[in-house]
């Protein structure tokens, strides 16, 4: 009789994760996600500058000013609650490029002169919604487009992107905006706004394979639902969205309690932002990452009380720029939220990360500049962060909870699966 000539199953060999960002950053599909980022990431950072600017003109309201620059991130949380799941639709690269489009249309849009302040921030909040679908679209797309193990270094390297076009992009707009109007610093992030859309139009490749899931409030309800009944999920998204959402409310307050140090005091923001994310993405270990987490948040908002003080801004330099190493706590969380999800999850469940912490950071300009109508600006940033250290303190055990759940080989640890097109 034949013997039988069925071959054992093959087990594919583990994927070796790249060695660091120039690996990373030879894929062509990342390095193009990666360009689009940066230049969207230019482009907001000089909208947002110069719309603070005017509106600080205009008003002289601390409140308003605030709200200018981080009112977008109210728009986030209505992608989150409706439309998020487009992010794990059929086509995301297609998907990406229609929202890059929006978004280029929308700042394009401020750079129209005279426009009223009225229809500024209702561009605000339409760019936020569209905005926050654009993200969780994208960190889909990151997370199909690297392997498993090297999405923690993935987004480390978005993230000092972000910081490093941050402080440049705050010390450009700094300088641009004292031989340039507003309107025409608007018209320059809407070049930059334009060139993201080609690179991503050009580089990322469309993913026909991807299981068909019709995008729509039903499909979105239903993941945000199970997100939130999924065991730690509730402390990880609590601990990525309201320490920092108090801290970036410190950091709105900047214009008004120094116009003249603002572009100097947000850089430096961004520039221990930057070093945070290069230590912790880059140099830690999971383990060290997962270790870290807890005195990287208490770093984020120790320093914020010296604001009530008044010391000279070389002093408070220094201090934002401590806090913003503080930032990088969110790698780790990120990285224990993207295990708790299955794999056709990733895109929504990111987007909902993101729009969640984006909200709680307008929620945070908008406290700040609320308060700081009545205490000054400068006793607001020591409350909001005596507040940020008092949720991370209180919350810490249900976070500890969560990290043991993810620790046990039996808990509650759905696993990514395998992406269709991952690279290898």
């Amino acid at each position: 009789m034949p013997s039988d000539t069925t071959p054992p199953p093959v087990t594919p060999p583990p994927v070796t994760p790249p060695a660091g960002y120039r690996a990373l950053l030879r894929d062509r599909e990342f390095a193009g996600l990666h360009a689009g980022f940066t230049l969207t990431v230019a482009a907001s950072t000089l909208s947002g500058f110069a719309l603070g600017t005017l509106v600080d003109r205009q008003t002289r309201s601390p409140f308003l000013t605030a709200v200018s620059m981080y009112g977008a991130t109210f728009a986030t949380v209505l992608g989150a609650l409706t439309l998020m799941s487009v992010a794990d639709g059929a086509r995301p690269r297609r998907t990406l490029v229609a929202l890059q489009c929006v978004s280029l249309a929308g700042v394009a849009a401020q750079a129209v002169p005279g426009l009223p302040l009225a229809a500024r921030f209702a561009l605000l909040l339409v760019l936020g919604f569209f905005q926050s679908l654009g993200t969780g679209t994208r960190m889909g797309l990151l997370a199909e487009s690297v392997p498993d193990g090297a999405y923690a270094l993935a987004r480390s390297l978005m993230n000092i992107t972000s910081g490093v076009t941050a402080v440049l992009g705050y010390a450009l707009g700094a300088l641009l905006l004292r031989y340039l109007t507003p309107q025409q610093v608007f018209a320059g992030a809407a070049v930059l706004t334009g060139c993201g859309t080609a690179v991503v139009a050009a580089t990322v490749r469309e993913r026909p394979a991807r299981p068909a899931r019709r995008p729509g409030l039903r499909r979105t309800w239903a993941t945000n639902a199970a997100l939130f009944a999924r065991p730690g999920g509730p402390a990880l998204l609590l601990n990525l969205w309201v320490p920092n959402g108090l801290i970036v409310g410190c950091e709105a307050l900047f214009l008004p309690y120094d116009p003249g140090a603002a572009g100097v005091l947000l850089a430096a923001g961004s520039a221990g932002l930057l070093l945070g994310d290069l230590t912790v993405g880059r140099l830690l270990g999971a383990e060290r990452r997962r270790r870290a987490a807890f005195a990287l948040r208490l770093l984020l908002a120790a320093p914020f009380p010296l604001f009530a003080a008044g010391p000279p801004t070389a002093v408070l330099a220094v201090a934002v720029f401590v806090s913003g190493v503080g930032f990088a706590a969110t790698l780790p969380l990120q990285e224990q939220l993207l295990a708790l999800t299955p794999g056709p999850e990733r895109g929504q469940v990111q987007g909902v990360e993101s729009a969640g912490r984006m909200t709680g950071q307008g929620l945070g300009a908008a406290l700040a500049g609320g308060l700081a109508q009545y205490l000054g600006t400068g006793t607001t940033m020591a409350v909001l962060a005596a507040a940020s250290l008092a949720v991370t303190v209180l919350s810490r055990p249900f976070v500890v909870r969560a990290e043991r759940l993810l620790s046990r080989p039996s808990g509650p640890r759905p696993g990514p699966g395998p992406c269709p097109g991952r690279a290898t």
